[in-house]
């Protein structure tokens, strides 16, 4: 039985509708397959606004077939590390797997989020993001840090891109994104997390 796709390829430029309402969609319905948003939109605002809706990489067109295909292979690379650590867990990990701060648990086997008792709506990469920091243990972790272990340096992914994943988690998990209390930041260091 399949669940759903792994990985969506989107264009932002589609005949009826718009890409980023496609997207916006997709999240609300609880769509949590990878996103690589395939463009000719260029302009930094579309990308920053991909990135905050949930995509999880844009890539802007014309791409060359090569490096297309190289991005799909890293994206599906990561998917499948998650899916080969999900099926080896056993039932002791099961039991270890939770992780709480506030009224926020995140589950690492089943990599849902939920706060107050509800499911927290996030994508695979803002759900990497926030396990790699938590699994940091309190120590600061740079942008350049995060780029490599997160995103694996993909192309296009910069330190504004880990800001923005940053404000998106905050808006979801903070009880005031504000004057954030878990996720914080050290400047000009990078980010750490606090219970």
């Amino acid at each position: 039985m399949c669940d759903g796709p792994d990985l969506l390829v989107l264009d932002l430029m589609l005949p009826t509708i718009n890409g980023f309402e496609v997207l916006k969609r997709y999240r609300a319905r609880g769509g949590s397959a990878a996103v690589l948003i395939l463009s000719a939109r260029d302009q930094e605002v579309d990308k920053v606004q991909g990135f905050r809706m949930g995509a999880d990489d844009y890539v802007v067109k014309p791409v060359g077939v090569l490096e297309f295909l190289a991005r799909v292979e890293a994206m599906l690379r990561r998917l499948g590390s998650r899916a080969s650590a999900s099926r080896a867990d056993n039932a002791e990990t099961a039991k270890n797997s939770q992780l709480h701060f506030s009224d926020v648990v995140v589950d690492l086997r089943t990599r849902t989020v939920s706060r107050a008792g509800k499911v927290v709506e996030i994508s695979p990469m803002e759900f990497d993001f926030l396990a790699y920091l938590i699994g940091s243990g309190g120590a600061i972790v740079s942008r350049e840090t995060l780029m490599q272990q997160v995103w694996r340096y993909s192309l296009g992914v910069t330190s504004r891109t880990v800001d923005q994943h940053v404000a998106r988690l905050r808006n979801k998990l903070e009880p005031d994104p504000a004057q954030p209390r878990h996720l914080i930041t050290v400047r000009k260091a990078g980010y750490r997390f606090q219970r």
